[in-house]
């Protein structure tokens, strides 16, 4: 099997301690990744560290070169990065190779274009003979935990604008799927100087806990369930640090009567839960909340367009939706369809798992479309992140009964709305709580734009300027 090594200091090392990772189309190891630990950690706090006063004080626009040599990696290596994801993860490979991968190249063009903008301040006249200014410093050390759902956009999301903001970083990939930024390591390893990018794969609870406790990290960014969040916190509060966290969510969807129904379908399935990583998305619309007037005829359609989704060998382009991405997620899932059925709410479609679904991969982590109706936002299964191909119907018959339920969650990571009335559009914009609200679209993540939550889905959003501190300095002339 192919083994992947760490990135440390600009050097490629073995680790002490391997693991398996699996291919959840069909439940086979196919590579072995680092287990690291506190050594680990340790030794790329170390390199980090060093390298940190020489590449900040790069002047802006020679680290520019830098990531824009990262973006002709991505142009070089796009197919093999991503069949490496789509293998690790599960994510089909028409949306890796055809949508993230060049996504991905022109995000580090991007930071590379806002280098400058790092280093600008301002400056005030406080009198006649005083003069007030401020400087944008990197925090040092920043330390970037990602998920497995969509690792290589993710580390671009993070990593680029934090090495571009002066910072240098280390990379905690996570265990299920850890091989494409390995992978992606191995290649930039000949692109950045000696420690200021590093990668260190392992359990979150061994070097993950070493890496957020290290007083000689400066800096945290998280994507990532709500639980590790507050994980985060609590391990790193004997040595306080900045902290972004992109969390969990159980977005609302919701579909007024005058929407285009067509539209709304396909944005309420395919665009949101009903995905090609199957419904494993932070931004999953899995609270489908639909007017009562149109009621039946959503759901007549939500069906046929989940009956057309082809469920398969995630590396064939012809697949629509994928598997789960381990067996413990896959467990996770599993058991929120026994609990729907507890609780009481209708099965629409769907609840169909294992080999049943997929006959030709029997070892996969597979569950189809899946889809319950309930009058209770209350049930579990409204309220708790479920991160599949599961959503949950609920009738509304009023836009502020919409609202209401809509915000009758922990969680505010973002919305849609699906009308043509524009009045209401603003309105709903103004009134869910949430980071991201999409009108008549979604799962639209531009890089202009903040991508961030509210309540128990974080807060903070990657970018340039998150990734400095503001310095004041008064002059008495």
């Amino acid at each position: 099997m192919p083994e992947f090594r760490n990135l440390i200091g600009g050097e490629l090392l073995p680790a002490a301690r391997t693991m398996d990772t699996v291919n959840p189309a069909t439940g086979e190891a196919w590579a072995t990744i680092p287990a690291g630990g506190a050594a680990e950690a340790e030794a790329a706090v170390e390199a980090a560290g060093r390298a940190f006063p020489a590449w900040s004080a790069l002047p802006a626009l020679a680290r520019a070169h830098y990531l824009r040599k990262v973006s002709e990696v991505f142009g070089r290596h796009a197919e093999e990065l991503a069949r490496l994801e789509t293998r690790d993860n599960g994510r089909i490979l028409r949306d890796t190779l055809k949508r993230d991968l060049p996504g991905m190249a022109h995000l580090w063009q991007l930071a590379a274009g806002q280098c400058l903008d790092a280093v600008k301040g301002d400056t005030v006249l406080l009198g006649p003979d005083t003069l007030g200014l401020t400087r944008r410093e990197p925090y040092g050390v920043a330390v970037c935990v990602i998920p497995w759902n969509s690792p290589i956009s993710t580390f671009s999301a993070k990593a680029a604008y934090a090495l571009a903001a002066g910072n240098t970083v280390i990379v905690k990939p996570a265990e299920q799927a850890s091989a494409s930024v390995l992978r992606l390591g191995e290649l930039l390893a000949e692109v950045f100087p000696p420690g200021v990018l590093n990668i260190v794969s392992g359990l979150g609870e061994e070097v993950g806990d070493a890496l957020v406790r290290h007083r000689g990290v400066g800096k945290i960014s998280l994507t990532g369930s709500t639980a590790t969040g507050q994980a985060i916190t609590r391990a790193s509060a004997d040595a306080l640090k900045p902290m972004t966290f992109e969390l969990g969510g159980k977005s609302p969807n919701i579909v007024f009567p005058d929407a285009d129904l067509h539209a709304a379908t396909q944005g309420v399935t395919v665009n949101s839960v009903y995905t090609g990583n199957a419904g494993q998305v932070c931004v999953a619309g899995s609270r489908i909340l639909i007017h009562r007037s149109i009621w039946d005829e959503m759901l007549g359609r939500i069906e046929r367009a989940c009956a057309g989704l082809v469920l398969g060998d995630p590396l064939d382009l012809a697949t629509t939706m994928g598997p789960i991405v381990s067996a413990g997620q896959y467990e996770r899932v599993t058991s929120y369809l026994e609990l729907a059925e507890k609780e009481g709410a209708r099965l629409v479609f769907g609840a169909r798992t294992g080999a049943d679904v997929v006959p030709a991969l029997p070892g996969g982590y597979w569950v189809a479309p899946t889809l319950y109706a309930t009058e209770d936002n209350a049930l579990r299964v409204c309220q708790e992140e479920i991160f599949g191909p599961v959503a949950v119907a609920i009738p509304f018959s009023s836009e502020e009964e919409a609202v209401a339920i809509a915000n009758d969650s922990v969680y505010g990571l973002a919305a849609g709305v699906w009308t043509r009335d524009l009045g209401r559009a603003h309105r709903l914009v103004r009134d869910l709580h949430s980071g991201t609200v999409w009108v008549n679209t979604f799962r639209q993540m531009p890089p202009g734009l903040p991508f961030g939550g509210v309540k128990d889905s974080g807060y903070g959003h990657d970018s340039v300027l998150e990734y400095t501190r503001e310095k004041a300095a008064i002059i008495q002339i």
